[in-house]
């Protein structure tokens, strides 16, 4: 009702001064210096006081009414009293500045006296002589500096005091100012009694939501305050950014009645955090913000905004900041909004920060109950490595909101992920097993250090390696890294996080879930490759009893022969030993040992590495005896591959472009490549399930892995290492050289470095680059194995029988399992010229070929094969021809 009476007053106040301007526009004399007011004019200035709505008007009236009233004013001040602090003030009018009445001098006298001072001039050190400039010398007696308080209509409290300067006052000018006094008090009486209506309203108000505030769910909480500050500050959105007490970040979880699915961090850059190094209010103009950029982030449009902070009562901290956007009607915010919000806070903030608290204990608990599922889902993979790495990093990424995750193993000097997100490429190929050195990179760094890494932006820290995000087509923005330890605090394992999925970055939460979760790994980690050891010994023991039925100790009286003979120049078992026509399998098999050792002679091994004669006897004596009898991978395809490797050492420049250790390694690598084998494929031992894939599987390579391993058995064997003069880290370089030769036999492994060989074909051998040096051993290493196919026709034509012969076998143990082998191993459904041409143009040309390439010494290799290859298109032509025939 009195909102209604005060905008009747206020109409009717309109009314009157639109009267006034037309009665002074006929009038011959303005209200000029030195003129006074007549009574109607008096009365009718004093109807300004009926349209007060608010204080800073006030004081504005107060000063046009001094002006009107008293004769000939040149300054003016004016104090209210500020009901909240009790404190007289002085607003200025244009810089909004508030001085407080002075402590001292006119105007305190005349609070302290309670009655009007009149004076011919200021002292130049009263305090208000910066308010009232012309008060201090009047230069004129005429002239007078005049300080009057109004009183409280109902009690004795002063309320405001008016200061002026001005002409002396007649009787009817102290007549006009008591007048004014008296409107004046009850000017402000009736603001007082609107402002203490409006405090009444506002605090049911809060107390109304106070008592709604009993939710334990803090977003639910949340939605009820800002409901409150939407309606008190007519507010279309508001946003409560709560300040974390451990990072220093804002974070929101609601938007106006929306709350969202997680919890959303500000990045430090923005410009809300202003606010908070201020510690005052601001808007949207203050703060800088792009109104279109931000209409985008937050999804309406922003006209206008109020940015409060909010501090805490015991610290005086700030503990959120309350942006409220778009005020309605086309208005702008004001301090009576600042001051609703800052209101509702005293006492609203308790209750959200024991929600938020509580919210933090109850994720701890989940987090808690989380970690103990993980627990549990980790050791029932204990049995199968592989599937358990897959199973951490899922969880990583689970428990951390992570786009993708690496598991790196630590494996002597190198890391090593075998499981890892985004190991597909822009085209699509899928990337192998990747190896870092232990020292390089962020994985390095955490895995040397054993410390967490937590990095908000990636491409910005030194030690980000942008190539895999070149390769693979994705964008590293943030990385969170953490070590995984035994309990002897040893680093085992690095797991890598990248790209928070609902943040900037990674949070001081994020770390403390990986730290904890780092444990559980740990100890799966550790009991699961405990466990496969036990696994791996346990196959092994039973691979050893298979081997030991089947291979018996060499012939002793064999070995004193091979032992005591002079070694024969190579040519005394073939004429033509060190030319690519030499057929290796024409040499009998009993004289091949000899033979080995006579090429061990021959390319200076012997000498070089100090190699005793009895010593070379019994291993190539045990590398024979370590082949079984399939058709065609026994001990003369393994000789024939070492009698290549000699041809090759014979035929270009000794193989000077290699070290003389990676030549020794390579002949040794060709005799023991096929150790064991069991005449069947990789794929046929993993559905078969054999030992072997139970053994391998998991590393890929199965046979190949195999071999190997039967090629350090035969070293370890007592009197069999030809490797024992060798220095230790020449003893180690050879073994790592034989294992990478031994495994290039496995043809993915050709594909997969396919390309590589092609450029270094295309750029040119390079032998101070030791990459070209393990792609090249791997291409000599293919060849060799792939020799057959450079001999002449009768004896491809034989090798073909005894492959197919191989093959066919196991496709009839493919068959008896119920599987349908492929039609290379169904002797029903293979046409053996065909399966032989696509042999050639796809795996064994292309080899020579580069070769070739590399060294021209070996051209004629190639040239065997395309004529080979040739014979093969007329048996094709001929078989089908005769097809033809036997339809007809």
């Amino acid at each position: 009702m009195s909102l209604i009476l005060n905008h009747a007053l206020a109409s009717a106040f309109l009314y009157f001064r639109d009267r006034r301007k037309i009665v002074r526009r006929n009038s011959e004399d303005g209200c000029g210096s030195g003129r006074r007011a007549d009574s109607y004019e008096v009365a009718e200035s004093l109807l300004k006081l009926c349209g007060v709505l608010d204080w800073d008007s006030l004081t504005e009236t107060i000063r046009e009414l001094t002006q009107d009233c008293l004769p000939n004013v040149t300054d003016t001040v004016v104090y209210i009293l500020n009901n909240k602090t009790g404190i007289l003030e002085s607003k200025d009018g244009f810089s909004h500045t508030v001085y407080e009445l002075p402590k001292s001098g006119l105007a305190r006298s005349v609070v302290d006296s309670k009655r009007q001072v009149l004076c011919n001039e200021l002292s130049s050190e009263d305090p208000l002589t910066g308010l009232l400039t012309s008060g201090v010398d009047t230069s004129s007696p005429k002239r007078t500096v005049l300080l009057t308080p109004i009183l409280h209509p109902q009690s004795d409290r002063i309320v405001c005091v008016v200061g002026a300067v001005c002409d002396e006052l007649s009787e009817d000018d102290q007549k006009t100012l008591r007048l004014l006094e008296k409107h004046v008090a009850v000017c402000i009486q009736r603001l007082l009694r609107t402002c203490q209506q409006q405090t009444t309203s506002q605090t049911d108000s809060i107390l109304k939501l106070c008592e709604e505030l009993h939710d334990r769910d803090a977003a639910t909480l949340q939605k009820k305050v800002i409901k409150y500050l939407q309606d008190q500050t007519e507010s279309e959105c508001c946003v409560i950014l709560f300040v974390c007490e451990e990072t220093g970040q804002l974070f929101f979880h609601v938007i106006g009645d929306r709350v969202l699915d997680c919890e959303v961090v500000l990045i430090p850059d923005s410009s809300v955090y202003k606010v908070i190094s201020s510690g005052k209010s601001a808007t949207l103009d203050d703060l800088g913000d792009s109104r279109a950029e931000l209409s985008s982030k937050l999804g309406f449009d922003v006209r206008s905004m109020l940015c409060v902070p909010v501090v805490k009562k015991d610290t005086k901290e700030v503990a959120a900041v309350i942006l409220v956007f778009n005020k309605k009607n086309g208005k702008s915010y004001s301090l009576d909004d600042e001051e609703k919000i800052r209101q509702c806070f005293r006492y609203t903030l308790p209750m959200l920060a024991n929600s938020i608290a509580f919210k933090k204990e109850y994720q701890q608990k989940i987090d808690t109950q989380a970690l103990l599922q993980v627990a549990k889902n980790l050791f029932t993979h204990l049995d199968d490595v592989s599937a358990l790495l897959q199973e951490i990093m899922q969880e990583a990424r689970n428990m951390t909101h992570a786009e993708r995750c690496s598991l790196f193993l630590v494996e002597r000097k190198e890391l090593v992920a075998k499981v890892f997100d985004g190991n597909v490429t822009e085209n699509g190929e899928i990337l192998g097993e990747v190896r870092i050195p232990k020292d390089q990179g962020i994985a390095g760094h955490v895995a040397t250090s054993g410390e967490i890494l937590n990095i908000k932006d990636a491409y910005s820290h030194p030690l980000f390696y942008r190539g895999v995000d070149e390769t693979t087509g994705f964008r590293t923005r943030n990385i969170l890294c953490f070590p995984i330890k035994d309990e002897s605090k040893k680093v085992i394992g690095i797991a890598e996080l990248c790209n928070k999925i609902n943040g900037s970055h990674f949070t001081k939460h994020d770390e403390e879930v990986a730290t904890a979760f780092a444990v559980y790994c740990g100890i799966s980690i550790v009991h699961g490759l405990l466990y496969k050891k036990v696994k791996d010994a346990q196959y092994r023991n039973k691979l050893s009893n298979e081997l030991l039925m089947y291979h018996m100790q060499i012939n002793i009286a064999e070995w004193e022969r091979l032992t005591q003979a002079d070694i024969p120049a190579p040519c005394t078992f073939l004429k033509d030993m060190d030319k690519y026509i030499s057929i290796p399998r024409s040499i009998p098999e009993a004289e091949t040992p000899l033979a080995c050792v006579s090429m061990f002679e021959d390319m200076g091994f012997i000498r070089r590495w100090r190699i005793d004669q009895a010593t070379l006897a019994r291993f190539c004596l045990m590398v024979k005896r370590g082949y079984r009898d399939p058709p065609y991978h026994n001990w003369y395809h393994a000789f024939s591959v070492g009698h290549f490797c000699y041809l090759l050492y014979k035929n270009i420049s000794h193989l000077d472009m290699l070290n003389e250790i990676e030549v020794f390694a390579l002949f040794v690598a060709c005799l023991c490549h096929d150790l064991d084998h069991r005449g069947t494929t990789n794929n046929f031992q993993v559905q078969s399930q054999s030992l072997l894939a139970a053994l391998y599987s998991s590393e890929g390579s199965v046979l190949e892995r195999h071999h190997f391993s039967q090629a350090l058995c035969i070293l370890n064997t007592e009197g069999c290492n030809i490797f024992e003069n060798l220095t230790s880290p020449e003893y180690q370089e050879v073994l790592d050289l034989m294992q990478e030769i031994i495994l290039a036999t496995d043809l993915a492994h050709h594909f997969r470095i396919m390309k590589d060989l092609q450029k270094m074909a295309k750029e040119g051998y390079k032998k101070d680059n030791p990459k070209c040096h393990k792609l090249l051993l791997c291409l000599l290493m293919t060849s060799c194995d792939l020799s057959d196919q450079t001999k002449n026709w009768s004896t491809v034509k034989k090798i073909a029988e005894l492959v197919y012969k191989e093959f066919f076998r196991q496709g009839d143990l493919e068959k008896a399992m119920g599987s349908h082998p492929l039609e290379m191993m169904d002797r029903e459904k293979a046409c053996i010229p065909e399966l032989q041409i696509n042999f050639l143009n796809q795996i064994a040309f292309p080899v020579f070929e580069l070769l070739g390439q590399l060294f021209p010494a070996a051209g004629p290799l190639e040239d065997s094969v395309k004529a080979n290859r040739t014979m093969w298109k007329q048996v094709k032509a001929e078989t089908q021809r005769r097809d033809r025939k036997s339809v007809v």
